[in-house]
């Protein structure tokens, strides 16, 4: 075959290290953009960027020589100093260690952009830690609760 093609969509969802509530309603936006930005300039092409104060979803649509595991390293690493380097939060801000992927297909696509699209709406009746772990076990995600989320997010 001379070209490859894909279709890889992938819903990234990772929180702020001890799940603290610090990403800033007021440059929210210039965050996501920034972002948007990042997963872009790794051949990716962000389909919906949403988040609430203590987490993150974004849904891409990745290249098969895209790794998961490094574009996140690359969001969470290169986000978090540009966010330090604004003076944004009064500490350090760090994203958690880890990351949920959960691939989907084209047809379910539009259902999950409008999920990420209504966060806000839908974290007024599930908090962070309770909305993390019903899509792991929606989409048959094995995990043990003790090492769910970092010992040092507590930090």
């Amino acid at each position: 075959m001379a070209n490859t093609y894909s279709q890889l969509y992938v819903h990234f969802i990772f929180g702020v290290r001890g799940r603290r509530a610090l990403i800033p309603s007021a440059h929210k936006e210039e965050i996501h953009k920034y972002i948007c930005g990042v997963i872009t300039n790794r051949k990716c092409h962000v389909y919906a960027i949403n988040s609430i104060p203590d987490h993150m979803h974004i849904v891409v649509s990745m290249k098969p020589d895209v790794s998961p595991s490094i574009l996140m390293r690359d969001v969470k690493a290169i986000s978090s100093k540009w966010i330090n380097e604004n003076k944004w939060v009064p500490m350090t801000f760090r994203w958690q260690t880890g990351f949920a992927a959960i691939s989907h297909s084209h047809a379910q696509l539009p259902t999950v952009i409008r999920y990420v699209e209504r966060q806000e709406e839908h974290h007024q009746k599930k908090d962070w830690k309770a909305e993390y772990r019903a899509i792991l076990d929606r989409y048959g995600i094995a995990y043990d609760p003790k090492y769910l989320f970092d010992d040092d997010d507590d930090e």
